[in-house]
């Protein structure tokens, strides 16, 4: 079988995807699913099967403000 090379994330990739919300430093799981090259539901489904490994401040649901507060400057940003 031959192992395929990964090459490492670029630092600024990563840092380009933290987000600031509630007054943490967090990554959307659809930014973490592509980093991992996953899909979004297979991640979801691995944190929630491992849960007991995580600390209990690992992850948040956005309430549907929060959601629409980041949809509206995503938009904004792919405006410019």
């Amino acid at each position: 079988m031959k192992k395929t090379k990964t090459l490492p994330i670029p630092e600024e990739t990563i840092e380009g995807k933290i987000l600031l919300i509630r007054h943490k430093k967090v990554m959307l799981d659809t930014d973490l699913a592509l980093l991992y090259e996953v899909e979004i539901r297979a991640l979801n489904q691995a944190v929630k099967r491992n849960i007991e490994r995580f600390p209990g401040d690992f992850m948040f649901q956005l309430t549907k403000g929060e959601y629409e507060s980041l949809r509206s400057q995503f938009v904004t940003l792919s405006r410019h």
